[in-house]
């Protein structure tokens, strides 16, 4: 697991959070760009709800949780949430015809 910094007051340690957040949103949106680029290799709306790739990422991120020891349903359901987001915004960006 790695290492965090220690802070000296609430102050220094909310710096911190806010820095993990900013890349939290940073790598979601990149996610977001492989999603939207992965709806120009789907054959269906079917296909992008896949609810078999979806349970290989729920797992998946299931065992990393563990791994760094965290709660794995607070990791789940935060991917669900993410998940179904994204998975709107494939079915929209297919139906535009995979434009990006």
């Amino acid at each position: 697991m790695e290492e965090i910094k220690k802070c000296n007051n609430l102050k220094e340690l909310r710096k911190e959070i806010d820095k993990i957040d900013e890349e939290i949103v940073k790598l979601i949106a990149k996610r977001s760009r492989y999603v939207k680029q992965a709806a120009k290799f789907k054959e269906s709306v079917e296909e992008i709800k896949s609810q078999e790739r979806i349970d290989d990422v729920l797992n998946h991120v299931r065992h990393l949780a563990v791994s760094l020891g965290i709660s794995p349903n607070l990791v789940a359901d935060l991917f669900k949430t993410i998940i179904d987001k994204m998975v709107e915004m494939e079915i929209e960006e297919f139906k535009n015809g995979g434009a990006y």
